[in-house]
């Protein structure tokens, strides 16, 4: 093992802080060796402050339409061989209805941004949930809103918020999505949601088209500068029909090293294991979990409607009834000395 890459890592273990430098230093001396050590640091800190507990959160994918062209997603508004839909309010409840029977008690509503939803049809599908369900945490992740919109979601009782950064490079932001999207703006709505009390959660793509190890140090010095409650990382995977239908996808190996680098940065962070990385790897997401990882997110949607949220292609679960997939889930992080647990899952520390 490389010497000052040894005395980095013992760094960061103590301190929870590196330099960008450093952070940098750490990608590109990566081998088996380093990555090892450091998962076992990461899963002295995941023990620390949650024991062998793995969150579940159930997913509901109700929109594919999106008003956005961002050159990797799949749901991209030019990509007119997408097959679009949007699920009802009351199917969305019972989707909701459904996850809290089989144990869910956070239901994430995600989507791409799709103004067709008004912000009162946004805050009534959220009233209707806690009415039926008063212990059930809503999350939502419906992209970039002005903060009043953000404040009326919070007061209908929404509390998480995930809105991936993407990246820390405002460069390489640029080069991934349209002229009309900004970082700062990104940056903007991020602050915003902090300020109004959600429980946060940012993220990037791992090794997307154009990303260097630098752009990926900054990545984790964002993190341990902003301090999400949750962070979602993910290996890029190209969709065929977007302009990066050709690029090479990320790789399993930075993204678990990743994963154990923020666990050690924010002992304290919801780290999901993601689909992401169960789609590159059959037993993606248990190595996750032993990376630092303790969220996975089964999909609630209606399974006819589940290919079509494809934001990159070969996702894993599309098929499955969402009893089956979290069955079978619950199997997966036994099999490596796991629990999944119903509890909502806060942020270690978080203040409600």
């Amino acid at each position: 093992m490389d010497t000052k890459a040894r005395q980095l890592l013992d760094k960061l273990n103590t301190e929870h802080s590196l330099q960008t430098e450093e952070y940098q230093y750490l990608l590109d001396h990566r081998n088996q060796e380093l990555m090892d050590l450091a998962a076992e640091y990461a899963r002295h800190f995941q023990n620390q402050h949650y024991g062998n507990k793995v969150f579940i959160r159930g997913l509901v994918e109700f929109t594919n339409f999106c008003r956005n062209n961002c050159l990797y997603c799949g749901i991209r508004r030019d990509n007119h061989n997408c097959e679009r839909y949007r699920l009802s309010a009351d199917t969305i409840v019972e989707c909701a209805d459904e996850g809290y029977a089989l144990g869910f008690r956070t239901i994430v509503l995600q989507g791409g941004e799709d103004f067709s939803y008004s912000d009162e049809d946004i805050c009534d599908i959220i009233r209707r949930i806690k009415v039926s369900h008063e212990d059930m945490v809503v999350t939502l992740s419906i992209g970039e809103r002005s903060k009043e919109s953000y404040q009326k979601y919070y007061e209908a009782g929404a509390r998480r918020y995930l809105l991936r950064h993407e990246t820390a490079n405002p460069e390489l932001y640029a080069k991934l999505h349209p002229a009309e999207l900004s970082w700062d703006n990104r940056m903007e709505c991020l602050k915003n949601l902090k300020e109004i009390g959600y429980q946060v959660g940012a993220g990037f793509m791992v090794e997307s088209p154009g990303q260097t190890t630098y752009d990926l140090a900054m990545d984790l010095k964002f993190v341990e500068e902003f301090k999400p409650d949750m962070c979602g990382i993910g290996p890029f995977i190209s969709h065929k029909e977007t302009p990066f239908a050709n690029s090479p996808s990320g790789t399993l190996e930075t993204t678990l090293f990743c994963l154990s680098l923020l666990r050690m940065i924010y002992p304290q962070v919801l780290l999901p294991a993601t689909t992401a990385l169960g789609t590159i790897h059959p037993k993606g997401r248990e190595m996750g979990i032993k990376a630092g990882a303790n969220v996975v997110m089964p999909n609630l949607s209606p399974t006819g409607v589940r290919k079509k949220y494809a934001l990159y292609d070969n996702k894993i679960c599309t098929g499955e009834e969402a009893a089956e997939c979290l069955g079978c889930l619950g199997q997966r992080m036994e099999s490596i000395g796991y629990k999944i647990v119903t509890d909502p899952g806060n942020r270690a520390g978080f203040i409600i």
